[in-house]
Parts: C-alpha cells; sequence; structure tokens
C-alpha cells in the first residue's frame, strides 16, 4: 500500500477537545507509586500487575507476559490497517536510593532512577484519554516493555513475537533527559542513541616472585600499556566527525604484594553510531591487542558482545512525530535536530524491525537530584501532562493521516 504524509494539526486546545487527560494529581499519584515499587529486569511483575490492572479499568484489551513481564494493552476497532505503537520502558536499577521523600524507594539496592515511573504514568495517562473517547478505526498498541537497563528486554519481546502479533506500521519510543528544559522535546533523523558494544580482553603470562621480575612475563605492566594503547584509538583512528568513546572500566590482576600474577583482565564499552566505526574500532582493539602481546611477551585474548545497536530514527517517522509536537507546544517546544546522545538504548532493537521516533523530553535542570543513574534522581512531575499530551496527539494525528 504506496503512503503519502499529511500533515495533521492538534493544538493543545483541540487535541482535548471536550475530554481532558486524568488530572495531574493523578498521573502523579500513579508515578509516584511506581516509584515506590520498583523490580529489576525481567521481575517487575508488581508492576505488570498495576499496568495490567489500569489498562483493563480503561476499556483496553490487555496481554501479558510478553517477555516475562511485558505488557500490551490494545485500543481500537480495526477497520483499517493504520495501527501505532507507543512504549514505555518498566524496570529500574540496582541502586539504593538516598531520597528521602515519601515515594521513595520501598525496596533497598533496588531503584527508578531513570524515569520509568515517569514514563508509564504518561502513557497510562495517554491510554486513558484515548479510551475516553470514540473508539478509534486502526489500532494503538499501547507497549510496557520489561528489562530496557542492560538486559535487551526490547529484544526479548520481538523474538516472543511482539509484531507478529501485534502487527503496527511503526513504534514510538519517549524518555526523559535532566539539563533539557522541562516539558520541551527533542529528536533527529538517524542515529539518536549509540550502539554499545563489550569486550573482554585476558592477559596471559609468566608470574613469579615480584622481587626477580627478569624471570617472569609482566601482565599488569601489560595491561597497562594495553590501557594507554587503547585510549588512542578514537582519537588516532576515528574522524573527528564521527563520535564514538572506547572506555576501559574494569582491571582484575593480583591479589598480593609480591607475587606477580600469572593473568590479568580488562573490561570495557565502545560507543559508536555507525556500522563502519564500529568496525574499525574493534578491528583496531584487536591489532592493539597483537602488537601488545607481541611486545610484552604475553598472550592475549579478546572477545565481544554486541549489546545494542544503534537507536536510528526513521525520517519520515520522525518528521511526523517532530510535527505534532510542534503542533502542540510551538516551535520553541521542539528540537528536531538535536545531538546525538552517547548513552545506548534497547528501543534499537524495535527500531530494526519498524519504522519509527525515539523522542526526549526535558526532565529540567541537572541539579536537585535530576541525573540519570544516581541514587538522589526523581522524575519531575511537572512535564507528566506534556508527555502524555504528546502519546495522545500523535495516536491520533497517525490515525488520522491520508493513506492511499
Amino acid at each position: 500500500m504506496a503512503v503519502f504524509w499529511e500533515r495533521v494539526s492538534f493544538t493543545a486546545k483541540t487535541m482535548q477537545s471536550d475530554r481532558v487527560l486524568p488530572s495531574a494529581d493523578e498521573i502523579t499519584a500513579w508515578r509516584r507509586y511506581l516509584h515506590s515499587r520498583p523490580e529489576l529486569a525481567f521481575d517487575e511483575v508488581h508492576t505488570a500487575t498495576f499496568i495490567a490492572e489500569k489498562l483493563r479499568e480503561f476499556g483496553c484489551d490487555v496481554h501479558t507476559g510478553i517477555a516475562e513481564t511485558g505488557v500490551v494493552g490494545i485500543l481500537g476497532k480495526g477497520l483499517t490497517d493504520r495501527a501505532i505503537g507507543l512504549r514505555a520502558d518498566m524496570d529500574a536499577l540496582p541502586i539504593t536510593e538516598t531520597n528521602d521523600f515519601p515515594h521513595r524507594s520501598q525496596r533497598e539496592g533496588c531503584m527508578h532512577a531513570c524515569g520509568h515511573d515517569g514514563h508509564m504514568a504518561m502513557l497510562l495517562a495517554a491510554a486513558r484519554e484515548l479510551a475516553s473517547g470514540e473508539e478509534p478505526d486502526g489500532r494503538i498498541y499501547f507497549i510496557f516493555q520489561p528489562a530496557e537497563e542492560g538486559a535487551g528486554g526490547g529484544a526479548a519481546m520481538i523474538r516472543d513475537g511482539l509484531f507478529d502479533r501485534f502487527p503496527m506500521e511503526a513504534v514510538f519510543g519517549l524518555h526523559n533527559v535532566p539539563g533539557l528544559e522541562a516539558g520541551s522535546f527533542a529528536t533527529r533523523t538517524g542515529p539518536i542513541m549509540a550502539a554499545l558494544d563489550l569486550f573482554d580482553i585476558r592477559i596471559a603470562g609468566r608470574g613469579g616472585h615480584a622481587a626477580f621480575p627478569q624471570n617472569s612475563s609482566d601482565v599488569i605492566v601489560a595491561a597497562g600499556a594495553l590501557i594507554s594503547v587503547l585510549q588512542t584509538i578514537i582519537s588516532r583512528n576515528v574522524s573527528p566527525a564521527d563520535a564514538a568513546v572506547l572506555s576501559v572500566t574494569a582491571v582484575e590482576a593480583g591479589k598480593t604484594y609480591n607475587v606477580l600474577p600469572d593473568t590479568a583482565s580488562l573490561k570495557g564499552a565502545i560507543r559508536s553510531f555507525t556500522p563502519e566505526v564500529r568496525t574499525a574500532i574493534i578491528d583496531r582493539v584487536l591489532a592493539v591487542c597483537r602488537g601488545v602481546a607481541e611486545a610484552y611477551g604475553v598472550s592475549i585474548e579478546s572477545s565481544f558482545e554486541v549489546a545494542y545497536p544503534a537507536t536510528i530514527n526513521s525520517e519520515r517517522e520522525t518528521l511526523f512525530a517532530s510535527e505534532v509536537a510542534q503542533d502542540l507546544f510551538g516551535t520553541d517546544g521542539i528540537n528536531g535536530n538535536c545531538a546525538a546522545q552517547m548513552a545506548s538504548e534497547d528501543f534499537a532493537f524495535m527500531l530494526q524491525e519498524r519504522p519509527g521516533c525515539y523522542m526526549l523530553i526535558g526532565n529540567g535542570s541537572r541539579q536537585g537530584g535530576c541525573l540519570l543513574h544516581s541514587s538522589d534522581y526523581d522524575f519531575n512531575d511537572a512535564i507528566l501532562e506534556n508527555g502524555a499530551q504528546y502519546w495522545v496527539a500523535l495516536a491520533k494525528a497517525w490515525l488520522a493521516r491520508s493513506s492511499v
């Protein structure tokens, strides 16, 4: 089916019509309830139950147990083949919260330090608003995804038949960003979040007495040299026009003072935006390992794990989402060509299967507990309505667009 894209304008006033979103107090109450009861990847049992109950209460057809704890709510008659997926993430992080407000985490060593509580509350609010009006022609899929924080829940939902069971034309995600003006939006066509590759390097030599290093192959000295050279890969092998990061994040070798160990190990991460840069960096890591092994008389083995691909927004869907945000909040409320982020996001897997757009919403100043993955983070409740309004307008505009 050929499709042409028509700008469909929704102002905040016409979007709401004679219906309104849940009150700000109600959305905030949902968000704070979820914040107080965080759960880790694939263990979001209570969270999934809460979401499913709300969606059923709103009148959605609800499917649970997707990739263990994922939830999908469906709204619409399905009289046309127009269908849109809206995704929120569910899991928390293994961090002990240091906030002392009433809705702080009730689980020691676990907290919503990335705003997934807010993402869920915004999508729930949109689901209720959309369900309160006339049932739409076409389908809206409300996707609540488990295990975003490093466990690949997006890929797991796909393996469990997400796009086969719930056929959608495009899929959209939304994430808060500290440091961006509260309630404003930002996105870009193409890569918006980096690919993530993990590496493990094992160095093997000949250990011995620390007093007689000449009789050993010192793996610690080799590890030090390797770390230094690895840090030149980006600056001397990647064009300054291409962003990339290589970080050594763990080093382990030896246990005492007077023994040179037999082995040492390094762990680290590589972040990049294009397959070409990604491949070039890995090739250089392997070459550097070979050179250091030869120079220091040790053996080096390397292994790589492809964790996440780059999150790549498709052009048409990104322009469409940007226009929706602009119609709602004005030209100053959306930056359609923001800088790409070096963090990674498993929404990337969904964008490999369907076109779509990953949108950012400003969470306000980084001061006073507004830094992602920090123990004093808290979602900014003042932006909940903006996010919910965006979801509502996006879904309505998508189903209202013209197609032939």
